[in-house]
């Protein structure tokens, strides 16, 4: 796991000061603290931090092929790098390092831009390939690894593992992108397709993009996609089969590393599973590691406890407090956009806590997207099906009404809160979608922002990129439109986005064998009732792993990292709220009705709503703004 930065000059090939290279790569030192290197040539300059996984003596970046004609920066691993080297080697390639990062090297003089089809791993890469002037950067089919990139007036091209790579260049300038806080404020991330700062983009997972020379800016060019069009064939015993077996594929192909190597465990399925087959590939105890907080109904560590004795594991647990904002400063650094996903606190803690005994640790993060594990995929199947049972002529005023005359009681059961459940059922299901996964609703954000933001919005919403996303999908049901979206958009924004930041903060290799492409690809072809049956998620799944796990895990309801960012602002951070609310980096924007604001602030603290989350969101863009803008 490594940094990368660079500059590339489209137009000519004007010398390249490394120094300029040197300090963005430095800005992205928590990446790589084991060493670094710059490479420059007319025209382009490459950077690279290391954090040293595997061939820890010869496999230092950048990374020059023999000849001297290409040049590689990588971040990431490519885990079937062995068979790709046997498979090049019968080609007549000659190899001088037993690391993955050369396998690039060769790879793209046999195949060119398609090498990339050829790796099985999570990886960002820039290659510059000196005969033809042009500089290849790649991403992973999934979008585990960043690449960030943008273009200056005079024609050169920065990018870099992060946007803090991209920002350290001195002649880079920062304006605020208006519709990347629109989607934020609506989903709590800043998407793949969007960012905090203007002119900035992000290379989309499975994606590559060429840039050459005296050539006009390409679009990046997709080389995979998931599809959810057919439909796997056999029993469900022989699917059950077929499962285990890419999943033990899965986890010991992310096993081979130089350094101490371990694991993530919640005492959930996802990570359970995991462990399970480490321990079952492993010929000593996996270490594992697990926190828990000194609240009780927030705390999982019984159930990691309880996985942890039945594999052996060599297991270490910290609790840590329920109220651990202290982390809010450092999350803004780490993650340079603002992020309101608070599931970040204690993602950075069981990193922080990982990374005292081991350099690698494998994650259960991609199965909830795989096999519709999230509640919201069961309970967008259920009105799905039920908006089918009436044209959205009728619809969209019959449910819109009773919606809006039904009280709003987020205090009751479920079964209570019919005002959502009649609202979505007035929706169009990628409307309705939009809505279940977003955090603060069109309504509440048209009253957020200024009458300047809604000009400068030009009719830009957040939800109509689900919208898009789901009409668009190779899918045959509604459950696969929204799994692809969420593929396509919730998972690199926020899960990937999340374990990244908060891994390579303390410089830890996160590694995700669930998100292995393959066994995506077969979660896809699943039949719906495979994936969710009777209101439950992950069925095929849960059924192939009670081989190795209890039901008291599998069936268990899912907690996840919660925190209670509610009660939060109703005591420990009740002066950061009125701060915001009185005068702040928002206010200063414009882009903000801060009475509404200080509504929802004054509302909150009386117990008069419950506007936790929308509040956090707040108070993680306010610091965000300050440290990209100096506002506030």
């Amino acid at each position: 796991m490594c940094g990368i930065a660079g500059i590339f000059h489209r137009q000519t090939a004007k010398p390249v000061d490394p120094a300029r290279v040197r300090v963005m790569t430095d800005a992205m030192v928590h990446r790589g603290p084991d060493g670094s290197g710059i490479w420059t040539a007319p025209g382009v300059g490459l950077g690279h931090r290391r954090l040293a996984i595997i061939d820890l003596s010869t496999g230092d970046q950048p990374m020059t092929s023999a000849d001297g004609g290409l040049t590689v920066v990588f971040n990431g691993e490519i885990y079937n790098f062995r068979d790709v080297r046997r498979q090049l080697e019968a080609s007549g390639a000659v190899f001088r390092t037993n690391s993955d990062t050369e396998v690039i090297l060769h790879g793209w003089r046999k195949w060119g831009p398609d090498c990339v089809s050829h790796f099985d791993g999570m990886f960002a890469f820039a290659l510059y390939d000196q005969a033809s002037g042009a500089l290849f950067l790649a991403r992973d089919r999934l979008g585990v690894k960043p690449l960030f990139y943008s273009e200056l007036s005079d024609g050169c091209v920065l990018f870099a593992s992060e946007l803090k790579g991209i920002t350290a260049h001195p002649l880079f300038r920062r304006a605020p992108e208006v519709t990347a806080i629109e989607d934020y404020m609506a989903y709590g991330y800043v998407p793949d397709d969007n960012c905090l700062l203007a002119g900035v983009k992000k290379l989309p997972a499975g994606h590559h993009l060429t840039l050459r020379r005296g050539q006009a800016f390409p679009q990046p060019v997709q080389y995979w996609d998931i599809s959810f069009a057919d439909r796997a064939r056999g029993s469900a015993a022989q699917l059950e089969e077929e499962l285990v077996d890419l999943m033990r594929k899965a986890v010991t192909s992310r096993m081979i590393a130089d350094v101490p190597l371990g694991a993530f465990l919640s005492g959930g399925v996802d990570s359970s599973a995991v462990v399970a087959m480490m321990a079952e590939a492993s010929s000593k105890a996996v270490a594992t590691c697990s926190i828990g907080f000194d609240q009780s109904d927030h705390d999982e560590t019984r159930y990691a406890a309880l996985v942890a004795e039945r594999f052996a594991t060599d297991h270490r647990m910290r609790i840590v407090a329920a109220d651990d904002f202290s982390l809010i400063d450092r999350l803004v650094d780490a993650f340079d956009e603002p992020f309101a996903d608070a599931s970040a606190l204690p993602t950075y803690r069981v990193c922080e806590l990982a990374r005292e005994t081991v350099t690698v640790a494998l994650s259960g993060d991609g199965a909830d997207e795989a096999f519709g594990g999230y509640r919201r995929h069961a309970f967008f199947l259920g009105e799905s099906r039920a908006r089918g049972l009436l044209p959205i002529g009728l619809r969209r005023p019959l449910f819109g009404a009773l919606g809006n005359v039904y009280p709003k009681m987020d205090w009751a059961p479920r079964p209570l809160r019919f005002k959502t459940t009649f609202q979505a059922l007035g929706l169009s299901d990628g409307e309705a979608y939009a809505d279940a996964v977003g955090v603060t609703t069109a309504r509440m954000r048209k009253r957020l922002f200024s009458a300047d933001a809604h000009r400068e919005l030009a009719g830009h919403r957040a939800e109509d990129r689900y919208v898009r996303t789901m009409e668009s999908a190779p899918a045959r049901d509604p459950l696969d439109r929204a799994q692809y979206a969420d593929m396509k958009i919730w998972l690199p924004g926020d899960i990937l986005t999340k374990v990244d930041r908060a891994s390579m903060a303390v410089s830890l290799e996160a590694r995700e064998p669930l998100l292995d492409h393959r066994l995506m690809e077969f979660a896809a072809r699943l039949p719906v009732n495979l994936r969710v049956r009777r209101g439950t998620g992950k069925y095929l799944m849960k059924r192939a792993m009670r081989r190795f796990l209890p039901d008291e895990i599998l069936y268990r309801r899912k907690m996840g990292f919660v925190t209670p960012i509610s009660g939060w602002f109703r005591g420990s951070l009740a002066g950061e709220a009125q701060a915001i609310a009185q005068g702040s980096a928002l206010a200063e924007t414009g882009l903000f009705d801060m009475e509404v604001v200080r509504r929802l602030v004054t509302d909150h603290q009386r117990g008069l709503a419950d506007n936790g989350r929308t509040l956090w969101q707040l108070l993680m863009l306010d610091r965000s703004l300050k440290k990209q803008f100096g506002l506030g």
